[in-house]
Parts: structure tokens; C-alpha cells; sequence
């Protein structure tokens, strides 16, 4: 007798395999939490700032907008670690309230970019502090102006100072 041809009865094979390979009860599909997604940013926004600019050819700015943004934030004594940094350019779909409900930023600069672009619900100036739903607005031209600038820089510079160095 070979192990070819060995040949079970069914009253074998029916105590050797007591348990289906097919479960005929239809199970309950497991709903599965929304998967939330986020918007990409540079920064830990432990001191809830958010940065926003409009990149086209970086993912979020060139280097030598970010060594100006470095030293911005380092004269208002910030680091990287402070903002959260957002190319707009790169999320279409990061508008006003989605990057309200995401960063609960307390200040928000826009480097570049109009409110009306992110949908804001109100317009105001460059370099004019604006207060609105507990936070606060800034609109500044793109960091490539303001590296060449200095009118602009010393403008920026000016609005920054009252804010985070308010007596």
C-alpha cells in the first residue's frame, strides 16, 4: 500500500475535519474610523504659529527663503520647532477652516498668498495685525521680496515686533 492511494472513508474525513474552511454566517463589516488626512507641514507648531506661503517649485521654500524664514524666526526668538510651516501651493485643499481645525493656530502668517485665496472670511493689508476669532493675521509679501527688499523686511519687521514684543 502506497501513500498515493490511500483512500479515507467519509465517516473518517468527517471526524478528521470538524470544523469548516468557509464561514457561511455573513459577519458584520468592521466600519473603519475615517482616516483623516493632514496637511503636510514642516515644524512641530508647538507654540501654535502657522506660516503659510506659496511655493511652486519647492515642497515647501527654497533655501534661501528658508535661511531668511530662520532668521525672521530667530529675531523674534522662534525656532522651527515653534511653526508649522504649509506650502499652499502643495494643498490645494488647505483652506481657511481645514487649516484652522488642524493647527488651532494662535498667529498666522501668510508669506505670498491673499486671504481671499485660502477662503478666509475677511481681507485685510500686508503688515496690518489683524485680530479675528481669538488669532492673529498677518499678510506679508512672498520671503523671495522681502530677501531683496528691505523696505518690505523693515515693514514685516515692524508688525512682528508689536506683536511678539508687545509692552
Amino acid at each position: 500500500m502506497s501513500l498515493d492511494n490511500i483512500q479515507l472513508s467519509p465517516f473518517l474525513l468527517q471526524s478528521l475535519y470538524t470544523k469548516t474552511l468557509v464561514e457561511l454566517d455573513p459577519l458584520e463589516a468592521i466600519p473603519q474610523e475615517a482616516v483623516k488626512q493632514t496637511i503636510p507641514f514642516l515644524g512641530k507648531n508647538d507654540k501654535k504659529i502657522l506660516l503659510v506661503v506659496d511655493e511652486k517649485d519647492t515642497a515647501f521654500l527654497a533655501d534661501n527663503d528658508l535661511n531668511l524664514l530662520l532668521s525672521i524666526l530667530s529675531a523674534c526668538k522662534l525656532s522651527m520647532a515653534d511653526i508649522a510651516l504649509v506650502n499652499f501651493n502643495k494643498n490645494q485643499d488647505a483652506l481657511y477652516n481645514k487649516l484652522i481645525e488642524e493647527f488651532s493656530p494662535t498667529f498666522v502668517i501668510l508669506f505670498g498668498i491673499t486671504p481671499k485665496l485660502l477662503s478666509f472670511p475677511l481681507n485685510f493689508p500686508n503688515y496690518q495685525l489683524q485680530q479675528y476669532n481669538h488669532q492673529t493675521y498677518l499678510c506679508a509679501p512672498a520671503l523671495k521680496i522681502l530677501a531683496v527688499e528691505k523696505e518690505e523686511k523693515k515693514e514685516l519687521w515692524n508688525s512682528l515686533q508689536k506683536h511678539f514684543f508687545k509692552s
